[in-house]
């Protein structure tokens, strides 16, 4: 049987986040993210959706997603380069 892949309706309008990529100077610098912080995945922010930052070890961010995103992931960690900071502000348009 082959797997069939159904894109998950995310509860934030994540198309609104610009797509940053991880080689981009915006995604390396300026960044301290912290636990209960809120990011997206910068490349693709569809892919993941909007998450809560749970875990900080070196350049390693462990960030829960709670399966807002297409690919329904719900914990991942990620290199600190991938991930883009939510400013409050932000978040009313979301």
């Amino acid at each position: 049987m082959k797997d069939v892949h159904i894109p998950i309706r995310s509860p934030y309008r994540v198309e609104l986040l610009p797509k940053i990529p991880a080689f981009h100077r915006r995604a390396r610098v300026g960044k301290n993210l912290a636990p209960g912080q809120l990011v997206y995945y910068g490349p693709m922010p569809i892919y993941y959706g909007i998450g809560e930052v749970t875990r900080i070890v070196g350049r390693y961010v462990a960030v829960d997603f709670r399966g807002t995103g297409e690919f329904g992931v719900h914990e991942d960690v990620l290199e600190n380069q991938y991930l883009v900071p939510i400013p409050a502000s932000s978040m009313g348009i979301l």
